[in-house]
């Protein structure tokens, strides 16, 4: 990954934006989209669209959520901490001992208290876990009056961890699900356009998918592509601790997945399976039965029938604060947007009958 590319995806994960608080991570998407797409456009929730016009037939969009998870002050105590409710899907058992940033009208740290092992009751059940409504974040101030001067209730929360390079070309951040999807849908119209695309190509950055796909539901209606190709995060079971009974045999580094079932329409499936073939792109595959758990879910239906795709790219220790994925990965992920955007034309979207 280059460096230009490399700043861009660090740029994104270091800018919070929990649902409903996605404007830092998007303005920073449509600052990078502007430079080459031929028309950029944000609605009034913002979910931003940027377009590539083409020439000849086919119209495809490559979508990733620009929202992550987090938290948000739900009360004060006189005591001057802070109580939390949850945005989208947070997980009670990694806040305790953790920093966390109240972004208010200027950023406020924090700390996520945990009661210190030598006070603890020897007998308590350590898989007793409070509730993050029952957590406290502490910010130093001593009483609800002089929290009140810095934060308000509603302001929302997030980790403070940053972006770390592991061995290789392993990356761990907070909130790859789903920085990595904004990311490569504006690397997939990138590429796509300096192939010369003849299709119509848009990128989309979708808001609030972490509490309801809401913001695809709109941008599906809006839209109305030919093809959708919803780009997120899957889980990688290749490290310790995966339930045997929910492996999927997906791993780092082995490329990016496509989902077969339910929102996925065949021929989208088979067209990008054969567009990765074509690249020399290794991708691998997932069973998705009832639902992909994406944006796909919403946009297929949005317009009664739009040839829909679930992308993902594995992702281990997913909603925690050191999620880790494969930058080569990441880059093929990319590379097969491109490459779809300039065959898309051609694949069978009908009903197969």
């Amino acid at each position: 990954m280059d460096e230009r590319r490399r700043a861009f995806l660090d740029e994104l994960l270091t800018t919070a934006s929990p649902s409903g608080f996605e404007t830092p991570a998007t303005r920073v998407w449509v600052d990078y989209v502007s430079a080459f797409a031929d028309d950029v456009s944000v609605d009034a929730y913002g979910n931003a669209v940027a377009t590539v016009e083409g020439s000849g037939a086919g119209e495809v969009a490559f979508g990733g959520h620009a929202d992550e998870i987090g938290f948000m002050v739900r009360d004060v105590d006189e005591d001057g901490f802070l109580s939390l409710t949850r945005i989208g899907g947070s997980d009670k058992t990694v806040t305790r001992g953790q920093h966390v940033t109240v972004h208010a009208d200027e950023p406020v740290h924090g700390v996520v208290g945990q009661t210190a092992i030598h006070l603890r009751d020897g007998d308590d059940d350590e898989d007793e876990v409070p509730d993050i409504g029952e957590q406290a974040v502490d910010i130093g101030a001593t009483s609800r009056e002089e929290a009140a001067e810095l934060v308000e209730v509603g302001d929302p929360v997030t980790f403070s961890s940053g972006v770390r390079d592991l061995h290789g070309t392993r990356l761990a951040a907070r909130g790859m699900d789903n920085r990595i999807g904004i990311w490569a849908a504006a690397e997939g119209l990138r590429r796509a356009n300096e192939r010369g695309t003849d299709a119509t190509v848009h990128a989309v950055a979708t808001v609030q998918e972490e509490v309801g796909l809401k913001g695809a539901r709109m941008v599906g209606f809006d839209l109305d592509p030919d093809a959708f190709v919803a780009v997120d995060v899957t889980h990688a079971t290749d490290a310790p601790g995966a339930p045997d009974d929910k492996s999927t045999d997906i791993d780092l580094g082995a490329g990016p997945v496509v989902a077969r079932g339910s929102a996925n329409h065949p021929g989208l499936v088979a067209g990008v399976r054969e567009t990765a073939r074509e690249a020399g792109i290794d991708v691998q595959l997932q069973a998705a039965g009832s639902s992909t758990g994406t944006d796909a879910d919403a946009v297929f239906t949005a317009r009664g029938a739009i040839p829909s795709l679930n992308v993902g790219l594995p992702n281990r220790y997913m909603h925690t604060p050191v999620e880790v994925v494969d930058l080569d990965d990441l880059d093929a992920l990319a590379e097969l947007l491109g490459a779809v955007g300039t065959r898309v034309a051609s694949f069978d979207l009908g009903p197969g009958l």
